[in-house]
């Protein structure tokens, strides 16, 4: 039986999922498991140690991306045969991947031969709801075939838009289910928002920075984007006023609550402002609102603020259950919500009523509300944890955020060679220690070279993370002496 010596104590700040793909490595490098030898399933694995199939399938895929393990369908996980080169010469080390727009849209997610992604977009796997999902799985196992044998409805699965309906009631916005359109994740959302009311050519604004596939979305379209700057209380509205007067938007995209990539929420008083100009001038507001339930209570919300009239509100549950069941949503005026849905049907047809399904079911088993507030408090607990680190490192940090998963923060000082410190420069840098950052010019309009960087604070307690930064501000230090 193999067993490692585990502690959820986080020794050094390693994850389980760390000192799983460490304790195992240590085995097979000191030839302890030899090539070929068998390892315990992920689920029995799991069983052993008392912890979550997730942690243990993400350890053995990264064991297996670094060439420790072997994967074969119907068989499990055994010992790679890593085999010398002739001539008695030593493997090829490692490689970092190329840091540009395609890796970093695309490949990121199933690359997983970086072993530390402290710019991720998702939060670890021992960090999700693995009972509500087990429990949901269960029950959707007991469906009858004939009930999902269809493609289901155009508008996504009725129990799942009612449940939706009635939550956002609660925030003050009386609506129906007819309202609500589900869709396969909160970015086909933002896809369909496009598709159907924008055009060719049309101008738009974002937040500088934000979202960055949302960028991707944009540029594919066709349209023209306009970044207003993102403070720590929100929009600059002096800057979003001019951009309204000189470009003659059709639609802004906001994140209200601890936004990607900085971390920042808007505050009462600037999300009023916002909505006032976006009345004033005819303006489509679209609210990314896919944190809300991180944040903290009364945090404010345009959707609820404005009653559907200038907004379209866009959320999901890729944060709070799990980024792979795809399921997110749109809500907005009853035939705004037709229109979506016709486009949704052309683009895509229906959305898998089989997630749908478990997303309901994990919504209304009862362990939804104590896991998120649990993780909401986890994350507020991290965010404090983490940016003492990063300044305490050397880092600037724009905010200490009020939960949430991201922070933004820069190197104050030069590269060792004296040149400006850059996202991409640093980026890059990193990669080759096996280290990966989110560069500022991922989130940029413009794709500038921004000196910010995103973190994500739950993957950032890896202390090669924060020894790569000892080691680079020791190389300043020296710099700046010589």
């Amino acid at each position: 039986m193999l067993t490692l010596d585990l502690t959820r104590s986080r020794r050094g700040g390693e994850t389980l999922t760390e000192q799983i793909v460490a304790g195992i490595a240590a085995l097979v490098d000191r030839r302890a498991l030899r090539a070929g030898s068998a390892l315990p399933s992920v689920r029995r694995f799991a069983q052993q140690h008392g912890i979550s199939t997730f942690t243990v399938a993400e350890a053995y895929g990264r064991l297996t991306a670094l060439g420790y393990l072997a994967a074969r369908a119907g068989s499990g996980y055994t010992v790679a045969h890593r085999h010398a080169p002739a001539g008695g010469m030593r493997a090829p080390q490692w490689e970092a991947p190329g840091l540009n727009a395609a890796w970093l849209l695309s490949d990121v997610f199933a690359d997983h031969s970086v072993p530390i992604k402290a710019g991720a977009g998702w939060l670890p796997g021992d960090w999700l709801n693995e009972e509500g999902l087990h429990q949901a799985m269960r029950a959707a196992a007991r469906v009858p075939a004939a009930q999902v044998s269809g493609y289901g409805q155009p508008y996504g699965y009725a129990p799942l838009r009612e449940h939706i309906a009635a939550g956002l009631g609660q925030y003050g916005i009386p609506m129906q289910a007819q309202q609500v359109v589900l869709t396969q994740g909160a970015t086909q959302a933002l896809d369909l928002v496009v598709r159907t009311l924008l055009r060719t050519g049309d101008t738009v604004l974002v937040e500088a920075p934000c979202y960055c596939n949302l960028l991707q979305i944009l540029r594919i379209a066709g349209l023209r984007v306009v970044g207003v700057p993102r403070t720590a209380a929100g929009l600059d509205t002096d800057a979003l006023e001019d951009a309204i007067r000189t470009h003659a938007p059709r639609a802004l995209f906001v994140n209200t609550v601890l936004q990607n990539p900085t971390g920042a929420s808007l505050t009462s008083m600037n999300a009023f402002r916002v909505l006032q100009l976006a009345e004033q001038h005819r303006l489509l507001v679209v609210e990314d609102d896919i944190y809300r339930e991180l944040a903290p209570a009364g945090s404010p919300m345009l959707a609820a603020m404005d009653g559907l009239s200038q907004v379209v509100y866009v959320n999901g549950f890729s944060k709070t259950i799990t980024p792979s069941l795809r399921v997110g949503y749109l809500a907005a005026s009853a035939d705004l919500a037709k229109a979506f849905t016709r486009t949704k049907m052309a683009v895509g047809l229906t959305s898998s009523e089989v997630t749908e399904r478990l997303v309901y079911s994990v919504l209304t088993s009862g362990h939804y509300g104590r896991h998120v507030a649990a993780l909401a408090e986890r994350l507020r607990a991290q965010q404090d944890r983490v940016t003492e680190k990063m300044e305490a490192h050397g880092l600037e940090v724009l905010l200490r955020p009020e939960g949430g998963m991201f922070a933004w923060a820069r190197v104050r000082d030069a590269l060792p060679d004296g040149l400006p410190m850059t996202g991409n420069r640093l980026a890059t840098l990193a990669l080759e220690h096996g280290i990966w950052l989110a560069p500022g010019s991922y989130f940029e309009p413009e794709e500038t070279d921004s000196p910010w960087i995103r973190f994500n604070v739950a993957t950032g307690d890896a202390p090669q993370l924060w020894e790569f930064f000892d080691n680079l501000a020791g190389r300043q230090r020296a710099v700046r002496a010589a």
